[in-house]
C-alpha cells in the first residue's frame, strides 16, 4: 500500500516518496525546558514515535533528528526569577522531560541537538541570507526582511494559511511596509534571526556583534545540518505552526534550500475546551497521572494525531481498559512472538496514520481470539496484535518485561538491605539474626548463596 500524509503546507493528503529511497529524514521540534513537561508536551512526543516506528516497522532507515530549545526568553526568566544560572536551570528540566519520555516508552532521537551548540551553523546561514538580500543587520541583532521575501514572490504564510496583507506587527499591516517600522526592524513582520546582547544575559559572537540566537533560526540550521537542505518531514505542535514554522520555512527556502517535504502537526490535549498550557494552570504530569504508563501512552495515542484529545479521568480510564483487554488476551495466549499485522491495519496506517482505526482493527482481532478454542489459532491472532501493538509503542510483551525489569531492580533494593543486615549480624557473631534474615528471604522464594564474591540471590 501507498504511504499517504497530510501535509499542512498543501492543505492536502499526499502520496509520501522519500528523499532517498529507503531512508526517512524527520525533524521535530522538541522540548524548550523551562519547567517540568505535562502531558500536553507528551503527546507530540507520542505522536511522532508512532510515525517513526510505522516507517522502521516497514524497514525503513529512520533518521529521528529532535532538538531542544535550550535558550530563549522564558528560561531566562524563570532561572532569574529562582536565582539559578540559565544553564542549570535549563539542563535540570532537560532531564525531566528525557524522563518522562522515556517512561511512555518514546524511542530516543537519532540525535537531540541543542541550540546553544549550533551557533556557527546560524552564523553561516545569516550570512547566506543577507547575501541573498532577505537579512540585515541593525545594532547587533539580524533580521528576516518579510516584505523583500515576499516581493521576491516567497511563500510567506503558505505553512500557516495567513495572508500576508492581513497579518498584523506592532505598528501596522504588511501593507504599511517600510513607513511602518518599529525600532530597529524595517517591517513590523520582521523577525529576528539573531538578538543583540543585553547586560547579564547569555551572548556568543557574531559577525554583527555579541547576541543569542532567535527562536527560528535554531531549527533551520540543525534541521538541514543533520538532514540535507532538503529532507522529508518537519512535525511538531499545531501551536508552532504560527509564527514558528512558518519562519522558518521562509528563511529556509530564502537561503536557497528545499527544506521539509511535508509538514506534519499534532493538535493539543485540552481541558474543558481549553488548550492545556501553564498560564492557563490546567497541566497535569506524568506522575499524576491515575494509570500505568503504558496505559497513559495508549490515551495519548489513541486519538488521531490531527484531532483535539480532550482530557477526562473518565477518557483516560477508558483508555486504560482498553490497553488492558488487548493485554489480558496476549498473556492468556502466553505472549507469542510477533509476527506481522493485518491488511486492514496497514490500511489505516497508510491513511496519514489513522491510529483510531489501527486500535479498532487490533481489538477486532482480539475479539476473534477471545472466541476461538483453537489455542493454535489463538496464538496466531495474539502475534498478529503483538506486531501491531508495538508499532503504536504498546506491545505488552515488551511493557511486561519492561516491567518485570523494573520490579526485578526495586525487588534487589530491598534483598540487598536484608543482605548487609545479615552480613552485619554474622560480623557481630549474631548468627541467630543473620539465620533470621536467610530464613524471611527464603519464605519469599529468594535463595541466597555466598560466593567468594559476596552473597548473591536468585528467586527459586
Amino acid at each position: 500500500m501507498k504511504q499517504e500524509i497530510f501535509d499542512t503546507a498543501t492543505r492536502s493528503q499526499r502520496e509520501f516518496e522519500p528523499v532517498r529511497p529507503g531512508h526517512v529524514s524527520m525533524y521535530v521540534c522538541g522540548a524548550t525546558p523551562q519547567s517540568a513537561p505535562h502531558i500536553g508536551h507528551l503527546r507530540s512526543g507520542v505522536a511522532f514515535d508512532i510515525v517513526r516506528r510505522w516507517f522502521l516497522a516497514q524497514g525503513y532507515d529512520v533518521a529521528f533528528v529532535r532538538n531542544v530549545t535550550d535558550i530563549d526568553d522564558k528560561i531566562l526568566t524563570k532561572a532569574s526569577e529562582n536565582g539559578r544560572p540559565w544553564w542549570e536551570w535549563v539542563s535540570t528540566y532537560e532531564r525531566e522531560f528525557t524522563r518522562a519520555y522515556n517512561v511512555l516508552g518514546v524511542l530516543p532521537p537519532s540525535v537531540e541537538p541543542r541550540a546553544t551548540g549550533f551557533v556557527t551553523q546560524m552564523v553561516d546561514y545569516m550570512q547566506r541570507l543577507i547575501d541573498n538580500g532577505y537579512a540585515y543587520a541593525a545594532n547587533g541583532s539580524v533580521y528576516f526582511d518579510v516584505p523583500a521575501w515576499v516581493a521576491a514572490g516567497g511563500d510567506y504564510g503558505s505553512v500557516s494559511g495567513n495572508r500576508v496583507d492581513e497579518m498584523v506587527g506592532e505598528g501596522g499591516t504588511a501593507d504599511g511596509g517600510r513607513s511602518a517600522a518599529i525600532g530597529e526592524k524595517r517591517s513590523p513582520l520582521d523577525f529576528a534571526l539573531w538578538k543583540a546582547a543585553k547586560p547579564g544575559e547569555p551572548h556568543w559572537p557574531t559577525p554583527w556583534g555579541d547576541g543569542r540566537p532567535g527562536w527560528h533560526l535554531e531549527c533551520s540550521a540543525m534541521s538541514t545540518w543533520y538532514l540535507g537542505g532538503t529532507f522529508d518531514i518537519h512535525g511538531g505542535g499545531l501551536d508552532l505552526q504560527f509564527p514558528h514554522h512558518e519562519n522558518e520555512q521562509a528563511q529556509s527556502h530564502a537561503a536557497g534550500d528545499g527544506f521539509a517535504n511535508f509538514w506534519m502537526h499534532n493538535h493539543w490535549v485540552t481541558m474543558a475546551g481549553e488548550k492545556m498550557s501553564k498560564s492557563l494552570g490546567n497541566v497535569l504530569s506524568i506522575d499524576a497521572m491515575p494509570v500505568r504508563p503504558v496505559e497513559l501512552r495508549y490515551y495519548l495515542g489513541s486519538a488521531h494525531y490531527r484531532s483535539v484529545l480532550e482530557y477526562s479521568p473518565e477518557a483516560l480510564a477508558e483508555a486504560a481498559a482498553g490497553y488492558q483487554r488487548i493485554e489480558d488476551f496476549v498473556k492468556r495466549a502466553g505472549y507469542p512472538e510477533p509476527t506481522t499485522w493485518t491488511e486492514g491495519f496497514e490500511a489505516a496506517m497508510c491513511d496519514d496514520f489513522a491510529v483510531p482505526r489501527a486500535l479498532a482493527e487490533i481489538h477486532n482481532v482480539v475479539r476473534e481470539g477471545n472466541k476461538t478454542a483453537d489455542q493454535d489459532r489463538k496464538r496466531e491472532l495474539a502475534s498478529q496484535v503483538r506486531a501491531m501493538a508495538a508499532v503504536l509503542g504498546i506491545d505488552p510483551g515488551e511493557w511486561q518485561a519492561s516491567e518485570s525489569k523494573e520490579a526485578h531492580g526495586a525487588l534487589d533494593v530491598l534483598v540487598q538491605a536484608e543482605l548487609e543486615r545479615r552480613a552485619e549480624a554474622r560480623a557481630n557473631k549474631d548468627w541467630a539474626d543473620a539465620d533470621a534474615v536467610r530464613d524471611r528471604l527464603a519464605a519469599a522464594g529468594i535463595e541466597v548463596t555466598d560466593t567468594p564474591d559476596g552473597p548473591k540471590w536468585e528467586m527459586k
